[in-house]
């Protein structure tokens, strides 16, 4: 049956009674974004990309980390790629990401940002602790039809589905979802979630980090005064926020145990924005074009726009820097850049990760769309902090102008122009991913950066005909 349009009144009252996020609100709209059934099997080709996408940055790293050849048939060895993934991060996390027992272990969550824009969809990161799973469910079965994109919940059932093969030897395993301080805003859709799961019999719990305590080797939550061993954990919480849970010593050791599976795996280097800018870094082109498959390396190709490591090391006389130009000359010194003109300030600067910053567009600097003392404070900064955590340097891509019906101040439909980012979520099981919804953010035209804003309206898919 088609969708059908859903009045304001319905949806307001909907999430008055079931806040999916902690003191966030953004606009209404009464239908569902509309994907064409080729955007449809864009998405699925980009979700095994970033699959082989994974593969081969662990293979780049580990090889790195060892000092190893990374191509087949010719020398190349790259020991600054490790370098630069482990700058600033503690030797424990180094050492366990390099731990044997989590060789082939990938994020069973995975959630790129597309950007809409003229020339198609542009990949500017790739989430592997993302939010908005339980809102986006919740969304699905608000707009529910049987075109919406994770009917029939989905993204519930798929979600549960790629935690639960983490531990095929238990049933019906306990699963922890485990949501620190610092992402709270986002336990109320995680409680939301762990609540549809034990309504369809499984063992899901939502945990703050104080709420598991060790017994012997494992780990256990109190349910009805008994203590319960946790076989999963789905960790909602970035690793810079590692030291601030008092509880990660005994999940670290319990894992060690062989105890309990924690998803996304706690390895640094899936979480760095860096690797975007590796994947367009000249030194290895020839290592992407041989651990990719031609049609993953093509399409990647096409959707992550150029990408540059912000590093000051000193350079030898003579050398230029892998990075745009300015005037029609190559960089020496990243601080060249404070003087590219408007039309050359069409890139963004941002943390790569593993600090607070990192998520929620909050160490963005758009070059166009600052003055030219913010850009030069972005630059100083990228330098100052290069050698705890580098920033990278990617070409803006501008997201195309589109319309669509939204609720008005006086809650009225208007058809309105916006632009759009589109976040699907793959849930990864024995590494095949399952696409079971996308997150439409559609904000006003006149917003450069995209992110959940309380002027975007905030929707779920639904699959044209």
């Amino acid at each position: 049956m088609p969708p059908q349009a859903l009045t304001y009144e319905h949806i307001r009252d909907t999430l008055v009674a079931q806040p999916l996020f902690e003191d966030k609100t953004w606009r209404l709209s009464p239908n569902a974004w509309p994907l064409t059934p080729d955007q449809l099997a864009q998405l699925e080709a980009i979700g095994a990309a970033c699959i082989e996408y994974h593969q081969a940055l662990e293979t780049l790293y580990l090889r790195s980390a060892t000092g190893k050849n990374l191509l087949r048939n010719k020398p190349l060895l790259a020991p600054w790629v490790a370098d630069c993934l482990d700058r600033g991060k503690p030797a424990a996390i180094i050492a366990h990401t390099r731990d044997p027992k989590n060789r082939g272990a990938l994020p069973n969550v995975l959630r790129p940002d597309l950007l809409l824009t003229d020339d198609g969809f542009a990949l500017t990161e790739l989430d592997s602790v993302p939010g908005g799973i339980g809102l986006t469910a919740f969304l699905n079965r608000l707009y529910a039809s049987d075109r919406t994109l994770g009917a029939n919940d989905a993204m519930i059932l798929n979600f549960h589905n790629a935690l639960a093969t983490l531990r095929p030897d238990a049933r019906n395993p306990l699963i922890a979802l485990v949501v620190s301080d610092e992402a709270a805003t986002y336990r109320p859709e995680m409680h939301w979630l762990a609540a549809q799961l034990q309504r369809l019999g499984k063992r899901v719990f939502c945990l703050d980090p104080d709420d598991i305590f060790p017994l012997g080797n494992t780990l256990c939550l109190d349910v009805d005064g008994d203590p319960e061993k946790i076989d999963i954990i789905y960790r909602f919480f970035e690793l810079f926020d590692l030291a601030n849970i008092r509880t990660a010593r005994f999940i670290i050791e319990s894992w060690q145990a062989g105890e309990v599976a924690i998803t996304p795996p706690m390895r640094h280097f899936q979480e760095e924005k860096l690797g975007l800018a590796l994947f367009h870094h000249h030194l290895l082109a020839d290592y992407w074009t041989e651990a990719l498959g031609a049609r993953a390396h093509k399409l990647l190709k096409q959707l992550i726009p150029n990408s540059w490591i912000i590093d000051p090391a000193p350079l030898p006389p003579g050398a230029v820097l892998d990075g745009p130009r300015v005037g029609g000359r190559a960089l020496t010194d990243w601080r060249q850049l404070a003087a590219a003109s408007q039309k050359e300030r069409d890139l963004i600067i941002k943390i790569s990760g593993y600090h607070e910053t990192a998520w929620g567009a909050r160490s963005v600097v758009l070059g166009s769309d600052c003055s030219r003392e913010e850009w030069q404070t972005g630059i100083a900064n990228a330098i100052a902090d290069a050698p705890r955590n580098l920033h990278i340097l990617q070409e803006y891509k501008k997201p195309r102008r589109v319309r669509h019906t939204i609720y008005n101040r006086d809650q009225q439909p208007q058809e309105t122009d916006g632009r759009l980012r589109l976040c699907p979520y793959y849930f990864i099981t024995g590494n095949t991913p399952r696409l079971s919804g996308a997150l439409a953010t559609f904000c006003p035209p006149d917003k450069k950066i995209i992110h959940g804003m309380q002027d975007a309206a905030l929707l779920p898919c639904v699959c044209t005909e």
